[in-house]
């Protein structure tokens, strides 16, 4: 097997010493008399001989190595879960590649019985020069620890843990849902209720504060509004709040889709929106008559990755850069006046 070109080698071919070699390929020449031909001459036979640098020795010589990391508490990702996930991946691999990044996955400590929150597992993302995080809740500790060292991050979904320290990209989920209330208070619902899921995540509850704030705007009786409910318990609730005369359904879309996919189950024999008009907080794959509002996936992932190597390319400190993106609105066809 033939051996791997060394900077010796590129040396011997553009006549120059392994010194010159080395800085040339560092981007470390400042300071230096060196011709822009000596420069071109070193490339071309680094290009020539197929030169690969070391990650690691680039990464102990310039203290980056061009590469960030991408870190998921999600333990099923990416299979389970891949319709809500690939769009963000997509547009971290098409934003990275733009900016010459490579990318790597980390994914947690190996075995079965690995925790992805395992702070070992977390401080693991220091190899390379900055790190995306997602998923619906913040291992504290950890991500605390790498923000003392400097170590910049970037979460995707808005976060308020850790005193608001935590730079991150996400979507302004309470403006989204207040809209759609607003536009069923437009077609003439009084009698709504909102669907969402167990979990205390962020974006869950940014989703109810959206949904509160346009009901008591619009002095509908949000005491009732709000629903919490596993997707077992969705029938009954949908059978019951046709009882009380509940003209429109709201749902919450995770990542995992399971609660709006209970609530269409549910719809078996009811006309929408002729007997009960239906929205969605987040658009489902494969449903779009839906009416609701879409999440710009792609749009998260590629904002991710340009606020991270802002904070890479950096020389100076700044506070932690939080952007919210507008979500889409859907008009679907699932919102109608009120079947009374």
């Amino acid at each position: 097997m033939a051996r791997a070109p060394r900077q010796a080698d590129i040396a011997a071919a553009a006549g120059v010493s392994q010194t010159t070699v080395s800085l040339v390929l560092s981007g470390n020449t400042d300071g230096m008399r060196l011709s822009e031909s000596t420069r071109r001459r070193v490339l071309k036979a680094a290009e020539t001989l197929g030169y690969v640098p070391d990650p690691v020795a680039t990464r102990l010589a310039s203290a980056r190595n061009h590469m960030i990391g991408v870190y998921t508490f999600a333990s099923a990702f990416p299979t389970a879960v891949d319709d809500f996930y690939y769009p963000i991946l997509a547009g971290i691999e098409e934003e990275a590649a733009a900016l010459g990044q490579d990318l790597i996955l980390f994914t947690g400590t190996g075995g079965l019985d690995a925790r992805a929150d395992d702070k070992t597992a977390i401080r693991r993302t220091r190899i390379a020069d900055g790190c995306l995080f997602f998923g619906r809740h913040v291992p504290e500790e950890p991500i605390d620890w790498l923000l003392g060292g400097g170590f910049p991050l970037v979460y995707i979904g808005r976060r308020d843990e850790l005193d608001g320290r935590i730079p991150f990209v996400g979507v302004d989920y309470v403006a989204a849902s207040a809209a759609v209330i607003h536009r069923l208070v437009e077609a003439g619902h009084r009698e709504i209720r909102y669907l969402r899921s167990m979990d205390d995540a962020l974006s869950s509850s940014d989703r109810e504060r959206g949904v509160l704030t346009a009901a008591e705007s619009a002095q509908l009786p949000v005491r009732r509004i709000v629903a919490r409910a596993a997707d077992a318990e969705v029938r009954d609730l949908v059978e019951r709040w046709r009882n009380e005369g509940v003209t429109a359904v709201v749902v919450e879309e995770t990542d995992t889709g399971s609660l709006s996919t209970a609530l269409l189950a549910a719809l078996n024999g009811i006309r929408v929106p002729d007997e009960l008009s239906i929205a969605v907080l987040g658009q489902p794959k494969n449903h779009p008559e839906l009416s609701g509002f879409d999440v710009p996936r792609r749009e998260l992932g590629r904002r991710a990755v340009r606020l991270l190597v802002n904070q890479i390319t950096s020389s100076t400190a700044r506070p932690p850069e939080q952007v919210l993106l507008d979500c889409i609105p859907v008009a679907g066809s699932t919102i109608g006046a009120p079947g009374w």
